[in-house]
């Protein structure tokens, strides 16, 4: 399995967090990443209609959560894991900011007693 390691861009970074602020898209997300759904299937899950669904599937699309193709009427959407991995490694970096910002906070309490 290949994983990107490629820095996110300030753009992909809004669009990806942008998408996941979403509880429905977080748990379209999630499906989709357990397996792949036609959006038809997905729009049954959920107390909206076909089209906002669309819409949500689309935002995640667009932030490269998911993707899109089609079989035969259908939309089939599947989880993109790499997207995902790359998201957490963001946060990876930022919980390791904070992390070492926190150890030496504590050694220079340590200082003073």
């Amino acid at each position: 399995m290949v994983v990107q390691t490629a820095e996110l861009s300030d753009d992909e970074v809004d669009r990806i967090f942008r998408a996941l602020a979403d509880a429905t898209r977080r748990d379209i997300v999630r499906r989709t990443l357990a397996g792949e759904a036609s959006v038809s299937e997905l729009a049954g899950s959920y107390d909206m209609s076909f089209a906002a669904v669309q819409k949500h599937v689309a935002v995640l699309e667009g932030a490269g959560l998911v993707t899109k193709h089609p079989n035969g009427r259908e939309r089939i959407v599947r989880g993109n894991p790499d997207a995902i991995r790359r998201a957490q490694a963001l946060l990876d970096r930022y919980e390791q900011i904070w992390r070492s910002r926190i150890d030496r906070l504590d050694a220079l309490l340590d200082e003073d007693e």
